[in-house]
């Protein structure tokens, strides 16, 4: 396996997210994200709790073939995958090392590759992507990211990224100002989307059902927000009509340390219903919505370096 060009000089001086912090990741410098230079993940495995179109049937025994990243850009206060985010967990790999999970997952019967939260090592995962299509690997790759990018970061991975499946967490300023200290996410937001619909402006499937190509974006209700929700929603079918998945999330689940008491409780009932009404009403068909059961699972895996 060749040995991979990854731009480490990125790194220095480093720009790659909205927050733009400039730390010298190549030094000691730990950017805002949490992470120095050399990439790190806390697991590779398969996960069978994304939208259908990428998990396929819960029964089969594919999933989608994940790799999670640690660090984070959001660090929002009711993160669910903390232990990752805030980079207390983690091990770091190669290019290359990344490169050969690939060909693992695929193994596996992985229906595609999907990497989360890869904001923080672009480069080194952008290498490892292009070597692998370029050797003929064929699984989709989905970027699963929290919509706070650059557009000229998401540039840097056009013709690699075959799904996009993005937050839009926030369509108000206030809440993504207290809760995830961007209040800049909806304007940042709307211009990364608008460029992952430009690389990939509409869902194409193959003949067994699973999502080849497009953007899935969703929307997390935050107890207590359903009108920032039902303002991202229409603002995305006004603005993508079906061009989009839209997928409508019940699944908050309070972690006791927010320091805000309006998120320590579950989204209820009549609020998800709500919003997955006002969402009918506006006219939405390219949807996915979760049952009553998912707050409860949260879907979170274990970050135990299965894989790594």
């Amino acid at each position: 396996m060749k040995t991979m060009n990854c731009n480490e000089n990125l790194y220095s001086n480093c720009k790659l997210c909205p927050r733009e912090c400039g730390a010298d990741r190549i030094g000691d410098k730990r950017g805002f994200c949490g992470e120095g230079s050399k990439m790190r993940i806390a697991r590779a495995a398969l996960h069978f709790w994304e939208e259908p179109c990428l998990s396929g049937a819960e029964d089969d025994g594919r999933g989608s073939g994940t790799v999670f990243f640690s660090g984070c850009t959001m660090r929002c206060v009711y993160c669910q995958n903390g232990d990752i985010a805030c980079g207390e967990v983690g091990r770091e790999i190669t290019a290359e090392r990344l490169e050969e999970i690939f060909h693992e997952l695929e193994a596996k019967g992985a229906y595609n590759i999907n990497l989360v939260t890869p904001d923080c090592f672009i480069p080194e995962i952008a290498a490892a992507v292009r070597n692998a299509k370029e050797s003929g690997f064929a699984l989709p790759f989905v970027f699963n990211v929290s919509g706070y990018e650059k557009v000229e970061t998401l540039r840097m991975l056009e013709g690699l990224c075959d799904i996009w499946l993005t937050d839009y967490r926030y369509n108000e300023e206030k809440p993504a100002r207290l809760y995830s200290a961007a209040g800049d996410y909806p304007e940042v937001a709307r211009a990364a989307i608008a460029e992952m619909v430009r690389q990939k402006p509409k869902p194409v499937y193959g003949a067994d059902g699973m999502l080849k190509e497009g953007v899935i974006v969703r929307q997390l209700l935050l107890p207590g927000h359903l009108r920032n929700s039902r303002g991202a929603v229409k603002y995305l079918h006004e603005t993508y009509g079906e061009n989009i998945i839209i997928s409508l999330m019940s699944q908050y689940t309070p972690t006791g340390k927010t320091g805000f008491s309006e998120l320590e409780r579950t989204v209820t009932e009549a609020e998800y219903d709500a919003f997955v009404r006002y969402a009918l009403d506006l006219g939405i068909e390219n949807a996915y919505v979760q049952d009553g059961a998912s707050a409860k699972e949260s879907f979170i895996p274990a970050f135990d370096y299965e894989g790594v």
